[in-house]
């Protein structure tokens, strides 16, 4: 089966770190053609750690596979004017950017030139306000509910970055089919910010606010209104335990051994375990008795037992486990293709987390510096 859904589909790429530049990635995965957009020498996040030892940008080249890439002089007039061409010129074209600096590549010039131009532009704020994800992490009220400290912490992953990515490409597909339909284009607009604040609403956060006196407390790895949390195994190995669901907590019953335990202690202290809401309120006395199950466990029977009775549960893994001995974990999964990235050498790379009729494409490595532009501008 062939994946490539958006094949025929030219995308013009003039971004810079995380959001943007996933909307592009998302978009090649599919099959389009994007060509990124950079200043003469390479754009400021070409250096932004993770680095290989020999100094390439592993976060550059995760964000950028299967791109093309041209460099040209953004503050030259003449090659504003070639990029300008590039996109107005020929088959249909999108532009994803996160900047609105210069007028002539913006929505309105283009548009004059090419009425069925798709223009998408990632904004800080709504009201054209600076803004990048860890200074949006610190307006939502998230970080306040992270961790289990008295101080404000921030995510480690841009969640709104990612987020408004995957939004920029949602917008960009909506209004492609709108100019199938219709032959028409359209300016698409999504601020960073926006997307954190619908989150927060989208979830009930704010409505929660708004709406009721409960003041949000750090829960650590709790799970606010249902049970999960994370134990210890008996030889030191860390696990997250979820139980959702009714049928869940029966079946951590029977994999533990504990029913008879929690019945005694719903009787003599006349609470009940029987709903979500029951076993948020009273994880005081749930995570104690489990805590002892998995300190007496050791790790193996632990995942064996947890497996078989189909429970909610992982154990903790870091970085370091998943890329040991050359990936071995991560080539056994099928979301991941090998890809020889110049600068940075042979690796298991991600390929879409989108499936077409079971397939995906393989991952192929980020351009160099200027690599395509003969190709693309003709010198």
């Amino acid at each position: 089966m062939n994946p490539t859904l958006l094949d025929g589909l030219r995308v013009v790429e003039l971004s810079a770190y995380v959001a943007t530049p996933l909307c592009g990635l998302t978009l090649a995965q599919l099959g389009a053609d994007v060509v990124r957009v950079e200043p003469l020498g390479g754009a400021a996040d070409r250096t932004r750690w993770p680095l290989s030892d020999s100094g390439t940008s592993l976060y550059w080249s995760g964000l950028n596979k299967g791109k093309r890439a041209i460099a040209v002089d953004l503050e030259s007039e003449a090659d504003r004017r070639r990029v300008a061409d590039l996109i107005v010129d020929g088959d249909p074209c999108v532009v994803v950017t996160n900047t609105s600096r210069h007028a002539d590549l913006g929505y309105e010039a283009l548009s004059a030139r090419r009425p069925d131009l798709i223009h998408v532009l990632l904004d800080g704020r709504a009201d054209g306000g600076a803004a990048v994800d860890y200074t949006v992490q610190a307006a939502t009220g998230f970080p306040l509910l992270t961790g289990t400290g008295t101080e404000p912490v921030n995510h480690v992953v841009p969640a709104w970055d990612v987020c408004a990515g995957l939004y920029l490409a949602v917008g960009l597909l909506a209004a492609e089919r709108h100019r199938q339909v219709t032959r028409e284009g359209r300016s698409i607009r999504v601020a960073l910010e926006d997307v954190a604040l619908a989150t927060a609403g989208n979830l009930g956060y704010l409505a929660e606010a708004q709406l009721t006196d409960h003041e949000r407390t750090k829960s650590g790895n709790e799970i606010y209104g249902t049970y999960g949390d994370d134990f210890e195994t008996a030889d030191g190995v860390r696990v997250m335990l979820v139980l959702l669901t009714e049928r869940h907590w029966q079946k951590m019953l029977a994999a533990t051994g504990l029913a008879d335990a929690f019945a005694g202690l719903s009787e003599a202290l006349g609470i009940s375990f029987a709903t979500e809401s029951d076993r948020y309120r009273h994880r005081d006395v749930i995570s104690p008795l489990l805590a002892r199950w998995f300190r007496q466990t050791p790790y193996a029977e632990v995942a064996e037992t947890l497996t078989r009775h189909r429970i909610l549960w992982e154990r903790y893994r870091s970085f370091a486990e998943l890329g040991r001995d050359g990936g071995a974990a991560l080539r056994e999964l099928a979301l991941f293709g090998k890809v020889d990235q110049p600068g940075a050498g042979a690796h298991w790379a991600p390929k879409s987390p989108v499936q077409v009729d079971g397939a995906r494409l393989d991952p192929r490595p980020a351009p160099g510096v200027g690599q395509h532009n003969d190709e693309v501008l003709g010198r």
